[in-house]
């Protein structure tokens, strides 16, 4: 994106930014272990991650099953995603959106509220008008913003059931997934432009912007007298960066939290983030890139240096 250098800058902050974010939230959400009573009156130890909502993850889950069954939902949801398309079912689409999003928000704003009494509760009824305006009234501000603490809210959720060869593995699967759906089958395209001309929700960042031809015609417009330049279309071009783009960097640089610390994690998000700008910068415009090959390099990259720290 190499021919609009602010919205190249903008889609790298706002990436960054939400990596940060994700670190915070995840911290906020580190185990601890409590005693519980059992069926029987003993006291056991467990382990918690104080996430609302009922998400905590089950007792001694096993990370190589946690995998296998999330490539299973995720092929799952884009074939549920692509036949909800078909028979253009936007109301299902987006109370599922609005759902996901609902609970990610609520997830994020509840980790400031850990020691409150009905901490999740404020945290949840903060977050449904703020999922009501982004899903149902569309302001790109709105949308913006809510992405800095949507994927945070979602990569907590991931980081307790899977460690870090597990992870490795996942943004092995997703970047070969993204490439196939990009530059083979084409559907990483077409739901993209679904959701943004049917829909009128994206999962991802999305920033509309003028180019120089069309910024002149605007200018021209104004200045003439020409009604029928007036009333002459711009085309409005759209810089966007899907969500699974941000969300998978943060479920590394989480898991690398845990095990290695946060100059370590802080490694992972700077590694994505230079391997996001390297996409950007070899990118033409028009083109659809997959952009997790570009940002797994930078993840793993970012890992080598972890190691070295």
């Amino acid at each position: 994106m190499k021919h609009n250098i602010k919205i190249t800058l903008l889609l790298l902050g706002m990436f960054f930014i939400t990596q940060l974010i994700g670190l915070f939230v995840v911290n906020q959400y580190s185990p601890e272990i409590i005693q519980v009573e059992d069926s029987e009156g003993n006291l056991v130890n467990m382990t918690s991650y104080n996430l609302p909502y009922n998400m905590d993850p089950p007792q001694n889950i096993d990370p190589k099953n946690t995998l296998v069954a999330i490539m299973i939902a995720i092929v799952i949801a884009v074939t549920l995603m692509f036949v909800l398309m078909k028979y253009q079912a936007e109301v299902i689409l987006r109370i599922w959106f609005f759902t996901v999003v609902t609970l990610a928000i609520g997830i994020t704003i509840n980790s400031l509220f850990l020691h409150w009494s009905y901490g999740s509760l404020i945290a949840i009824l903060l977050a449904l008008p703020i999922a009501y305006i982004k899903i149902f009234k569309r302001n790109i501000i709105v949308h913006n913003l809510t992405e800095l603490i949507i994927y945070p809210g979602i990569a907590s959720i991931f980081v307790p059931i899977l460690n870090l060869w597990t992870v490795v593995l996942l943004l092995i699967f997703i970047s070969l997934y993204d490439m196939y759906a990009v530059w083979h089958a084409g559907f990483m395209q077409k739901m993209a432009k679904y959701q943004i001309q049917k829909l009128k929700v994206f999962s991802g960042f999305f920033v509309p912007y003028l180019g120089k031809k069309e910024r002149e015609l605007i200018s021209q417009a104004k200045m003439s007298k020409s009604k029928k330049l007036k009333e002459k279309k711009v085309k409005v071009s759209v810089a966007i960066l899907g969500g699974g783009d941000v969300v998978f960097p943060i479920i590394l640089a989480g898991v690398v939290l845990r095990s290695l610390g946060l100059a370590q994690a802080i490694s992972i998000s700077i590694g994505a983030t230079i391997a996001l700008a390297c996409l950007f910068w070899l990118s033409k415009k028009g083109k659809f890139y997959p952009a997790m090959p570009f940002i797994t390099a930078g993840c793993f990259l970012g890992l080598g240096i972890a190691y070295l720290i």
